[in-house]
């Protein structure tokens, strides 16, 4: 193959890549190469990013694709970004891009910027005598979950190619050796809390004010030259935490590794390691095995990402006025509250319903979830199955969609009844519509991810995950 002429023909390596966060300077990042590799098989590609970059996949082969993601064959050097960050708690000066680094970032059709970010493609300075590596398995994980989220309406990265890279790695959470693979994503911003953090640690006032200049004009332009617009950019930042932190605890998500690090300065959902979906409803569930306290546990998340919000005022402060920041933090439980109460009233069937009667059918739904032990997505599969208009004018016809807590369901079919009853025939009209709108029928629980990699990892089957990525782009009854 003759390369200048395979790359100067690549879509992927002729898209216009802007150097927005290499312009800030090597304060910031160290430029690095990426690994070579014994193989390159194209296992996943992104189409929908594609057509948001303005490419059409028909005219984006395979080679491109491993040309310019398995091989990096025309870029570079590439971009190990520097950050710290509160690691279950504790403060951590030791981080970094460890296994992957800022491939470059490029404008979409909607004029918002995209940064390619890699994960697996070898060693950086903070790789911390780890092989900078990325499992095959960890791969296919990570593509489920930005497809399965990105199509349930939660901001997250979206997942642009999967290589298969031909190495055997040795891992102590997975049976070894097992297979290697090099993931690129695509998010809003790769800048992290994390990335204030470091700065912060080196007492480098210049520095972080710089970075928020960079992270205003390019995230939130909106405020322009705004004499407020640093303490306006945390208020934003604040209110899009808490509306990232309903959209996870509506669709049942578990992150599981709430870091400031895996924290962005969009507030854009990224980097899934073991995450997991809820299947009954557990507010103490915990996704990641080490998390032996249950800090990252479900129900716990709100709360992690308000107290994060809360740390990265400190590097913060030294640009903006405290009473800003406090002021811009104070709106989250009631932001959260309210993004949350709506998204769960969506699920039930409903529309805006007051300030006492939303919140009250809300609080009675979790609370025979919780008593009855009850499916999280089955509660809400069973109750757009059976709805029917009638149940407006009879109480008792109302069944009970879960099995348990008799004491429970009656609490919630009073409190079901009364938001109906509230409701005018128009508005009756869309509940159904709504159940089957907002509650999906393909959920990415734990057994059907281990199903689709046990075809792979024995038989080299791929079509399973590619069924399933199917049925979560097209989750609901209702599209």
């Amino acid at each position: 193959m003759d390369t200048d002429a395979s790359v100067h023909n690549n879509p992927l390596l002729q898209l216009d890549y802007e150097p927005a966060f290499a312009s800030l300077g090597d304060d910031y990042y160290d430029l690095v190469a990426a690994a070579p590799f014994p193989e390159h098989r194209l296992r996943f590609r992104g189409d929908g990013v594609l057509r948001l970059l303005g490419l059409d996949p028909a005219t984006v082969g395979e080679e491109h694709f491993i040309e310019a993601f398995g091989r990096f064959a025309g870029r570079g050097p590439f971009l190990a970004m520097r950050y710290h960050g509160y690691q279950f708690g504790e403060y951590n000066p030791y981080l970094g891009d460890g296994r992957g680094f800022l491939y470059g970032q490029v404008r979409g059709l909607d004029g918002e910027l995209y940064d390619f970010g890699t994960k697996g493609s070898g060693t950086t300075p903070y790789s911390r005598g780890g092989d900078g590596r990325l499992t095959l398995k960890g791969g296919v994980r990570e593509v489920l979950a930005s497809e399965a989220l990105h199509h349930l309406g939660v901001r997250t990265s979206r997942s642009l190619s999967l290589i298969e890279t031909g190495e055997a790695l040795w891992r102590g959470d997975e049976p070894s050796p097992t297979r290697s693979a090099v993931l690129v994503r695509t998010s809003r911003s790769h800048v992290r809390f994390g990335t204030f953090e470091r700065l912060h640690h080196f007492k480098r006032k210049d520095l972080i004010q710089k970075l928020l200049d960079y992270v205003i004009a390019v995230y939130y332009p909106h405020y322009g030259a705004e004499p407020e617009r640093y303490a306006l950019f945390y208020r934003e930042l604040v209110g899009r935490t808490a509306e990232l932190a309903a959209q996870w605890m509506a669709v049942g998500f578990t992150h599981a590794v709430l870091n400031t690090d895996n924290m962005s300065i969009t507030a854009e959902s990224f980097d899934y390691g073991p995450y997991a979906f809820i299947d009954r409803f557990d507010p103490g569930f915990t996704a990641a095995y080490f998390d032996h306290y249950g800090r990252y546990s479900y129900g716990n998340q709100p709360l992690v990402c308000r107290i994060n919000l809360e740390a990265l005022q400190l590097p913060l402060s030294m640009v903006i006025p405290i009473a800003d920041l406090e002021a811009g933090l104070a709106i989250f439980d009631t932001h959260y509250a309210a993004h949350y109460t709506a998204r769960m009233l969506a699920k039930l069937g409903f529309g805006a319903l007051g300030p006492v009667l939303g919140p009250e059918l809300v609080k009675a739904t979790l609370n025979y979830l919780e008593a009855a032990q009850a499916g999280y997505h089955g509660f809400f599969q069973a109750l757009a199955a059976s709805f029917d208009r009638s149940w407006q004018s009879d109480q008792g016809a109302i069944p009970a969609p879960v099995v348990g807590a008799p004491e429970a369901f009656e609490l919630w079919r009073e409190s079901y009844f009364r938001a109906l009853a509230s409701l005018s025939d128009s508005e009756l009209l869309r509940v159904g519509e709504r159940l089957n709108r907002h509650n999906p029928t393909t959920v990415l629980l734990r057994p059907a991810i281990e199903a689709v990699w046990a075809a792979i990892d024995q038989n080299d089957d791929w079509q399973p995950f590619y069924d399933l990525i199917g049925r979560l782009r097209k989750p609901y009854a209702i599209a």
